[in-house]
């Protein structure tokens, strides 16, 4: 049985890497080219981390109260979860480590289409699920125009 806590882990490590690998990232962000509408450096963090909280309980609602604690009932909606968890994991350095910002917008476009998946999936299981992955689905394809914006501008 996997409990709360187990997601709260996995979510936390995902956001620790990205951390991790972004760590000069303030730096780098405050240094290249942006458009004029986005936003300052110190508004990632808090927003990510609610995202997190919010990823985190959508996974263990669908896995616990939809699958009722088993894997083989939800296993599509948790193997899609997962490849979003890897896909928001690579962002960060991607873009920011090795300032690869056309892998990053080629990852974070393909993060986008399975956090869309993952949130269809999760809806059909536990509405609730579904629509706590709405804000990031709007955060993130927000974050992929900034992206694409500085691909261009860069």
């Amino acid at each position: 049985m996997v409990s709360a806590v187990v997601f709260v882990l996995v979510v936390a490590a995902v956001a620790v890497a990205g951390s991790i690998a972004g760590s000069s990232s303030g730096d780098q962000y405050a240094s290249i080219v942006r458009p004029a509408w986005a936003p300052p450096p110190w508004l990632f963090g808090p927003v990510w981390t609610v995202l997190y909280a919010a990823i985190a309980v959508a996974g263990w609602r669908v896995y616990w109260i939809a699958g009722a604690g088993s894997l083989r009932a939800v296993r599509p909606e948790m193997l899609v979860y997962a490849i979003g968890l890897v896909l928001n994991a690579l962002w960060t350095p991607l873009f920011f480590a090795a300032q690869a910002r056309t892998a990053a917008l080629v990852d974070i476009v393909l993060l986008d289409l399975v956090i869309v998946a993952t949130l269809v999936l999760f809806m059909r299981r536990d509405r609730i699920a579904g629509f706590l992955f709405v804000p990031y689905f709007l955060w993130t394809a927000f974050a992929t125009a900034l992206n694409l914006s500085i691909v261009l501008l860069n």
